[in-house]
């Protein structure tokens, strides 16, 4: 692409600003395209050298000594800083664990929610294995500015795992003894069944992976030096707010589209004619629902996001003159 190429208007490479996100984050449509760099399968393949590589250049640029570097490469070298490293801790997340590895490593529990008809079995092990990998997930993810004791995190897997198999059991079984409804019908909703137990579980997990965050507060600095002015119990409030809602928003189309697409489907005999290729055409169903869903949900807030300083606790409002302070809301 040549340096004045642009997409929905905005310059695919604009001018490198270091530490900004490629495209601007007070639009929807902006936060997507910089969702789409976050989420990019393709930085799960980078080498531990280009890692190097990429780490080394932004240093030569920060202290001035790059020179005549386009801004192509440097963009594509903070898109894969972003990509591997947590922007707290500085220190690399394993790849199932990042935003880019959500979808190429979660779809398998995704398409196993989504089995027609599961047995109990069925239904609470997959249950399990999607809210094992979301726990993950928060995790790596978290704001890491303040220190987290590791119990949090084990309790907090324990109460999402329950709430979600809990869930989808119950609603389960009483579709199963409305003996009244129609096989079809039951056989419909039971497709729906891992919506509200999905979206329900995925944000008690972000509320409990997060609880501590509330309790200690998150470090909220001006964006213009990078100055901590102190740790918030609001901001980190805010920050698990807007995390729980992406996760709540999340499921929906990702769980409503298979069930609508794989009707239409399934009226092609090639599809229906063994189990394997039902489950197969139902996979890839269910990872280009995934694909579509997690960039729209990621770019309802931005990552680093802004608060009034008159939100915020009285000794911190008096230690900055700025009318905004920023802080890592997490993925």
């Amino acid at each position: 692409m040549s340096k004045n190429d642009t997409l929905f208007g905005y310059p695919v490479y604009p001018k490198f600003k270091l530490g900004e996100p490629r495209f601007p984050q007070d639009t929807f449509l902006g936060r997507y395209l910089h969702c789409l760099d976050v989420i990019d399968p393709r930085t799960l393949f980078a080498s531990n050298r280009k890692l190097e590589e990429s780490l080394q250049l932004l240093d030569s640029y920060k202290s001035g000594t790059a020179q005549n570097v386009p801004d192509k490469a440097l963009w594509e070298a903070q898109k894969l800083k972003s990509a591997v490293l947590h922007p707290d801790t500085g220190e690399k997340v394993l790849p199932p664990f990042r935003m880019s590895g959500f979808v190429p490593f979660g779809w398998i529990t995704v398409t196993g929610m989504l089995l027609p008809n599961p047995s109990w079995p069925t239904l609470l092990f997959w249950q399990w294995m999607n809210q094992s990998h979301n726990a993950c997930v928060n995790y790596a993810n978290r704001n890491a500015t303040q220190p987290q004791p590791i119990s949090k995190y084990i309790g907090a897997y324990g109460a999402a795992v329950t709430a979600a198999c809990s869930i989808s059991g119950g609603l389960t079984y009483f579709i199963k003894k409305a003996s009244s409804l129609p096989p079809t019908t039951r056989l419909i909703i039971q497709r729906f069944v891992p919506l509200p137990a999905t979206s329900l579980a995925s944000s008690l997990n972000v509320i409990c992976m997060r609880w501590n965050e509330m309790e200690t507060g998150i470090e909220v600095y001006e964006k213009e030096t990078g100055k901590v002015i102190g740790v918030s119990k609001i901001a980190a409030k805010q920050a698990v707010t807007d995390t729980t809602l992406v996760r709540a928003f999340l499921p929906i189309p990702l769980l409503l589209m298979p069930p609508c697409i794989m009707p239409f489907l399934e009226k092609f005999k090639w599809v229906t004619k063994t189990q394997v290729r039902h489950i197969f055409v139902n996979a890839i169903v269910c990872t280009l629902s995934f694909a579509v869903s997690l960039p729209v949900a990621l770019a309802l807030f931005p990552q680093e996001s802004a608060i009034s300083r008159e939100l915020l606790e009285p000794e911190l409002q008096q230690k900055t003159s700025q009318t905004h302070l920023y802080y890592n809301k997490g993925l």
